[in-house]
């Protein structure tokens, strides 16, 4: 049997075991200088991260509490936007043509996206603890594929190359119980100016939200996808063409807000037990960051626990706020790349 299919199959079936009480982050061992090391938690073979959290049980469970109005929200970015995106990341290309001509009604497109160029989940290839060239479960980044790959017989996909892509994700799905904290609407719904620019290196702390949950209602449990709504998308569709080009004007340009680069920080994501974590932000930590503090280090390389931005929470902030609900059934399903390193998430929530 192909090591690929055989693989997957066990991946896939880790989720659906019952878990006991998962440690704290101040019981997880360390990696060399790096605090909590959630590696040991799903064992050596592991793809999933923190998505194995995402029981049957609790999957049932989220969408007999949360589905109740029959509506639905879109969470995804129309994939042309941003127009200019960041991180030197190319231009999306979508082009729509007559396939036979234009006196035939047949039409086909041709997209061209960098997979992080807007909504985005970033998989556990994206990123890495870099002083010691691993990914998660401690996999060294020189055996994993780049370059073209081209396929052709999934008999002879080379597993060891292909380890820690989107295809696992996309293959369980990311679904369960979501919980939007509105950052926004918090200081904002009495019309007060927002105390904070979401364009400027801007971070957002635990107490804040802590504060925001406890407003909310909110009382998060495990395996609860985290959404933060801290402001870009709004502002982007607020701006001049001109001051949205300006983004993409290098690093200097480049500064976001984000939640903050902290032990206290770390410690929230982990001891909440969220299965994945996502904002409407370029970059879910606030960028840059301070020298030697990046948290996609830990979130991805020692939680293994998918991080999403370029989130479009605009209509689901409406829908939360209409019903005074701020809990609902999430899905998403990523693209299926096999090796991929991130992905357009595919998601939405429903009320």
């Amino acid at each position: 049997m192909c090591r690929y299919f055989s693989n997957h199959a066990a991946t896939v079936m880790t989720s659906h075991l019952k878990f006991g009480a998962l440690p704290t982050f101040d019981e997880l061992p360390s990696f060399h200088d790096f605090k909590g090391c959630a590696w040991d938690i799903w064992g050596k073979d592991d793809e999933l991260g923190t998505i194995n959290l995402l029981t049957p049980e609790v999957i049932a469970r989220a969408a007999q509490e949360e589905i109740r109005l029959g509506r639905t929200v879109s969470l995804n970015w129309p994939i042309h936007f941003p127009s200019r995106p960041v991180f030197g990341r190319k231009i999306p290309s979508i082009t729509t043509f007559a396939k036979y001509g234009s006196t035939i009604p047949v039409r086909d497109d041709i997209i061209h996206i960098n997979t992080q160029s807007g909504s985005q989940w970033d998989g556990l290839k994206h990123y890495g603890i870099t002083e010691h060239n691993v990914f998660y479960n401690n996999t060294p980044a020189e055996i994993l594929s780049e370059g073209e790959m081209e396929l052709h017989d999934p008999s002879e996909i080379d597993y060891s190359k292909v380890k820690l892509g989107m295809h696992n994700w996309a293959n369980h799905g990311i679904c369960g119980r979501g919980v939007l904290l509105d950052v926004v609407r918090y200081y904002t719904a009495n019309g007060e100016a927002l105390p904070y620019d979401p364009w400027t290196s801007h971070p957002i702390t635990v107490a804040e939200l802590e504060a925001i949950a406890k407003k909310q209602g909110v009382e998060f449990r495990q395996g609860d996808i985290l959404l933060l709504r801290i402001g870009f998308i709004q502002k982007y569709y607020a701006s001049t063409n001109e001051v949205k080009v300006d983004l993409r004007g290098g690093s200097e340009k480049e500064t976001f807000a984000g939640i903050e680069q902290s032990e206290d920080m770390k410690r929230f994501l982990w001891n909440n037990h969220f299965a994945a974590v996502a904002s409407d932000q370029p970059s879910l930590e606030r960028w840059p960051t301070p020298m030697g503090t990046q948290l996609h280090q830990t979130i991805l390389g020692l939680y293994g626990m998918p991080i999403g931005e370029f989130f479009d929470l605009e209509a689901l902030s409406q829908l939360c706020q209409e019903t005074n609900r701020y809990t609902f059934f999430f899905t998403s399903w990523p693209l299926n790349i096999i090796g991929g390193a991130a992905s357009p998430p595919n998601a939405a929530a429903y009320f």
